[in-house]
């Protein structure tokens, strides 16, 4: 997952750290749908779906300065890549299964380190990956060993691949960051709300809102941090917004005793900011408080956010039933099969 070049000096000290180019391939056996999806720093740039054909920029940044013969070049390479995929892995089998190909870079802009990396995906189970220390495919399964010594001989599709992700997919990373360098480098605070659906359940601390992707979120209970292996702290999954932004949550369970005993916080880390929002037995140090769960719930904000959702939920449903619109039904899935992918492209 990673692509093309430009000078790193051209790129601001207030844009610098990690950054990311990766691409997914998701195919699904049963009706040969495929689908293609590229990401710089998290954020989606291009999309492509075999049922329309066409490669497509998702930003307005790109869409601006890559020309269109760039994007029938990206059409072209994502159908073959999809009749590849017809042609060697679906022949045989029987069944809904879905292949996934994740290829991409990295490269720190502090430290000048960069890594690639490629790996193929069958059935939600990890089956092949390239190794570039090693120079190795490595196939994590008994079924892929086969698949894996078979592209260890085919020496020049590793010199491929080794050559792209170091050099080509990083220089294409420098590229689009110097295209989208205005919009990528923009900074934007989380809003962050503690959400607790009665007295007795637990406490959500939920950052959304905010960009860049990266944030910390943590949980300390009278000065000390607990840590995301602790088991009473559940941290969730970093969710995109429509809008461009994200959000996360992190959860924390514990008993009402607990809540007169100690001071609860909740720590987030932003680029833009850090926000602490404290829940105590007694008055709260952060300006939105949030009462104590002893004798009341903790949040009316929840109450707001289920109202939103219903209003939202019926002006669409009459929207949909104004325009005629009918919602396709989902086609059922046959029996699965564990045969391993004949070979991986």
């Amino acid at each position: 997952m990673r692509p093309s070049v430009l000078l790193l000096f051209v790129i601001e000290l207030a844009f610098a750290g990690k950054h990311t180019l990766k691409y997914f391939y998701t195919s699904v056996s049963g009706h040969k749908n495929f689908t293609a999806v590229g990401l710089i720093n998290d954020v989606q740039f291009m999309y492509f779906d075999i049922n329309t054909k066409k490669a497509t920029p998702t930003t307005e940044w790109i869409r601006q300065n890559e020309k269109s013969d760039h994007w029938d070049k990206q059409t072209g390479s994502l159908i073959q890549q999809h009749n590849w995929i017809l042609n060697n892995i679906w022949t045989e089998s029987s069944g809904m299964h879905t292949y996934q190909i994740t290829y991409g870079c990295e490269w720190n802009d502090k430290t000048g380190r960069t890594n690639g990396f490629r790996q193929y995906g069958y059935d939600g189970e990890d089956f092949l990956f390239l190794d570039l220390k090693s120079e190795k495919w490595i196939s994590p399964m008994k079924k892929g060993f086969n698949t894996q010594h078979r592209c260890n001989n085919e020496t020049i599709r590793l010199v491929h691949w080794k050559h792209y992700l170091e050099i080509d997919c990083i220089n294409t990373l420098k590229e689009l960051l110097t295209l989208g360098k205005c919009s990528l480098e923009k900074t934007v605070s989380p809003q962050v709300s503690l959400l607790q659906k009665n007295a007795s359940s637990p406490v959500l601390c939920h950052a959304t809102g905010f960009y860049p992707s990266s944030i910390t979120i943590t949980w300390i209970k009278s000065g000390q941090e607990l840590l995301e292996h602790n088991e009473n702290v559940k941290v969730g999954t970093l969710l995109p917004n429509e809008d461009g932004t994200f959000q996360k949550t992190v959860t924390l369970k514990a008993e009402p005793d607990e809540w007169r005993k100690n001071e609860y916080s909740c720590v987030v880390k932003h680029k833009s900011k850090t926000i602490i929002k404290t829940l105590t037995d007694g008055k709260s140090l952060c300006t939105d408080r949030i009462p104590s769960p002893v004798g009341m719930t903790v949040i009316i904000v929840s109450g707001v956010i289920l109202l939103l959702s219903l209003i939202i939920g019926i002006l669409a449903y009459l929207k949909k039933k104004k325009s005629g619109y009918v919602p396709a039904k989902l086609a059922e899935s046959g029996s699965e099969s564990s045969r391993e992918p004949r070979r991986v492209h």
